[in-house]
């Protein structure tokens, strides 16, 4: 006789395994899928990275201090880009996942929110890739020694410019963060709104870290990390939080 027949709860528990296990293997597929069709572009994928500082290196070109490097990091840049296209797809697969033991309003409210997160991730990379990798490395190649080229190896490079981009990907989910924040009713928005005077100090402070020593450059980043705590704050009025009484009523 089948147990979990008679037992409700574990058979519920086996058919979450189950669901979980599928939407893992069609994960794992979009994956390889879209690792495959990268795998025949990955050099030109790693000039198009490589662009923001070839062009301010006087030998115009990288070095590789290991002999199978120029074959291995091309392939790893393809497998970083591909799990970084599939992100909107894993959220899709997380939230129809998460979805049947959810209330109506909260299915309507996770997935607009997990898109937005993921927008916000991309447009975090760009703005790495398209403002600060240029400001960066024309820094970085005025400020070399005399008699001394620079001359980055690939892979470091790559190691270099992604964990960059993920920081800014990062940096740009702060308005999610705080609305998730005010939503859980952990900080209220007025309590952000008098925090605005630290959020623009820490922001000029990261961009004086990650920026060049310039005030420019370091107001150039500096400032859309400020708006984006405003946007947080904006979003954030449109949240409508429960009091404990409504919570107890509930």
């Amino acid at each position: 006789m089948n147990k979990s027949a008679n037992n409700p709860k574990a058979a519920e528990a086996l058919h979450f395994l189950v669901e979980l296990r599928t939407r893992l293997i069609y994960s794992l597929m979009v994956l390889f899928i879209l690792f495959a069709g990268l795998m025949y572009f990955a050099n030109q994928l790693y000039t198009w990275l490589a662009l923001p500082l070839l062009k301010f290196l006087p030998q115009g070109h990288l070095i590789a201090t290991e002999i199978v490097s120029p074959f291995f990091v091309p392939f790893k840049l393809a497998f970083l880009v591909s799990l970084l296209l599939a992100v909107p797809f894993f959220l899709y697969q997380l939230w129809a996942f998460i979805a049947p033991a959810l209330y109506g309003h909260e299915r309507r409210l996770i997935w607009p929110f997990l898109l937005v997160s993921a927008l916000l991730f991309y447009a975090g990379i760009a703005f790495a890739y398209f403002v600060i990798f240029p400001m960066l490395f024309h820094f970085l190649a005025r400020v070399a020694p005399a008699g001394v080229m620079l001359s980055p190896d690939i892979s470091e490079y790559l190691d270099f410019t992604m964990k960059l981009m993920l920081v800014f990907g990062g940096l740009f989910e702060i308005p999610i963060i705080m609305v998730l924040l005010v939503s859980t009713n952990l900080v209220s928005r007025e309590r952000l709104i008098k925090w605005r005077s630290y959020a623009i100090v820490g922001a000029f402070i990261i961009g004086m870290l990650l920026a060049p020593p310039d005030v420019f450059s370091q107001t150039i980043l500096a400032v859309p990390i400020w708006l984006l705590y405003e946007v947080g704050i904006l979003l954030s009025r449109f949240i409508k939080v429960k009091s404990h009484a409504q919570e107890n009523q509930c």
